[in-house]
């Protein structure tokens, strides 16, 4: 069984646990020393991604900028903010006209982004909902395909949602677009990253040595089948079908390096799409 297998396994309350421990040395160290960049959450807290922390929500921050046109009098909803990754970036960019507001499914990281970040700027809010997901949260029965978002029509000038569908089946990801789309003003950009099935990707990503979508489902695929939501990947035609039906118009497209592109020719490992909401 293959790393990435064994940590899926775990389950949710376990993997957290576990990294809490494996990196306790470091933490200690790093607190001890002042090594730590002051705004980062310790490296056991961390339930997403892997690498430099900060220097991710740095490069992510500058493809909000660069292709989603991003400005700083934004008000901004980061959709599954995680333990704040993108929302430290932004308290040095948004300026006094800006806001941001970002919601999750893992209690821990909106606790420390209440702590850590909305105590310090009062522009920022973050917001738990309890949803349930094979990979985050077993602990509810509530599902993100009934979910509403607690914001008004037409409230973001901007949303972005950065391995979060990758992590999310059908059904759920047609109603967040339907959610997005709601509390989005007119012409408002969506900024999000999939997993995209088309001939190209498939036909490299069996080439190579990276993740692997083994399971057909005609529309999306999974990487694996008994924690089905640890990695979703759809099919290209699908999902830009599903997003036009949403009332979204598609702006570009930036295909990542996860099947096997060659790095220098791509923007991020994941896809990015770029979304505006048609004008009413």
């Amino acid at each position: 069984m293959k790393k990435r297998d064994v940590y899926y396994f775990l389950g949710p309350k376990t993997r957290r646990i576990f990294r809490r421990l494996y990196y306790l040395p470091i933490d200690i160290y790093e607190k001890i020393t002042r090594k730590r960049d002051q705004m980062a959450p310790p490296k056991g807290k961390v339930f997403i991604g892997s690498g430099d922390f900060i220097k991710q929500g740095q490069d992510i921050l500058g493809q909000l900028i660069d292709l989603g046109g991003l400005k700083p009098n934004h008000r901004v909803l980061d959709v599954g903010c995680g333990i704040g990754r993108l929302a430290i970036p932004l308290t040095k960019y948004l300026d006094e006209k800006g806001s941001y507001e970002g919601f999750d499914i893992v209690e821990s990281g909106i606790t420390w982004c209440k702590n850590n970040i909305q105590s310090k700027f009062p522009n920022f809010n973050f917001f738990h909902v309890d949803l349930r997901n094979d990979l985050y949260n077993l602990e509810t029965k509530s599902e993100s395909t009934n979910y509403a978002f607690p914001y008004k029509t037409g409230e973001f000038d901007f949303v972005f949602l950065t391995s979060v569908f990758t992590h999310m089946m059908p059904e759920d990801v047609s109603t967040y677009l339907t959610q997005i789309n709601k509390v989005l003003k007119n012409d408002g950009i969506c900024f999000s990253t999939f997993f995209i099935m088309n001939d190209k990707s498939s036909s490299l990503m069996k080439m190579s040595d990276g993740i692997q979508f083994d399971y057909d489902f005609t529309n999306y695929y999974l990487h694996n089948i008994k924690v089905k939501e640890a990695n979703v990947a759809f099919k290209e035609d699908y999902l830009d079908h599903l997003i036009i039906s949403k009332g979204f118009e598609i702006i570009e497209k930036h295909y990542g390096y996860w099947s096997g592109r060659k790095k220098d020719e791509t923007v991020d490992f994941q896809d990015i799409y770029i979304l505006r909401k048609k004008t009413e």
